[in-house]
């Protein structure tokens, strides 16, 4: 992170984390718990690097009750908020918008962590397309399901309620506040490793995370 850039500022990178001990169950019948927990350490290192290196962004926050996680955040320069960490992504979220709202912060940028792909050039590409405050950016996962990134400015003006199905009603949320969403397509914020199909989708794409690195040392 450094000097931010474009229309909006005092933007803060959220990234909820919960227990990576029992992390990406929908992968068990493609690899062990053992292995997921990698996969989840692994993603969050990638996640967490090209937050650590967008121009665009203030800070960045994670909000985790795991130890490990913690010490991922650390080396990353991040601001740990551990109440909320172990309640799931939406209640993680509402807690942090709660805390950087209070602050009087401008703008966050919500991110999950199994997006190995993504790239600080992303980052700042969701940044730039904000024109405005109020306002509300989204990036869709690759189905258009999921909500795999939101900047929402101010932190709390439109309502986040994470899900599988969570894009068509975040959406619905902005317009019911009278904002019009900005639906920004981008490969790597929007694939989200999930599903055995999502791996299968990843390793099919050469890269040089971190992610792909375990993957292919364990062979998977």
């Amino acid at each position: 992170m450094s000097e931010a850039r474009g229309y909006l500022k005092d933007i803060w990178a959220v990234v909820p984390v919960k227990d990576t001990r029992t992390a990406k169950q929908r992968l068990a019948a493609v690899m062990d718990q053992q292995t997921r927990t990698l996969l989840a350490h692994a993603m969050l290192e990638d996640v967490l690097s090209a937050v650590a290196a967008a121009a665009s962004l203030a800070g960045l926050v994670v909000v985790t009750a795991d130890p490990v996680a913690m010490q991922v955040a650390q080396r990353h320069g991040a601001r740990i908020l551990s109440e909320g960490g172990e309640e799931g992504q939406t209640h993680a979220m509402r807690y942090a918008v709660e805390v950087l709202a209070a602050e009087g912060r401008r703008a966050i940028l919500t991110l999950p962590i199994d997006v190995p792909l993504i790239t600080p050039q992303e980052i700042d590409a969701v940044v730039a397309a904000a024109r405005r405050e109020p306002e509300f950016v989204i990036v869709p996962a690759h189905d258009r399901q999921g909500s795999n990134a939101i900047l929402c400015a101010p932190p709390g003006h439109v309502p986040l309620s994470f899900g599988n199905h969570s894009f068509a009603p975040h959406l619905a949320a902005a317009r019911q506040r009278g904002l019009e969403p900005c639906v920004v397509e981008l490969p790597g914020i929007g694939l989200d490793i999930d599903s055995p199909a999502d791996l299968a989708a990843f390793l099919a794409i050469p890269s040089q995370t971190r992610t792909r690195r375990l993957l292919d040392g364990l062979k998977v």
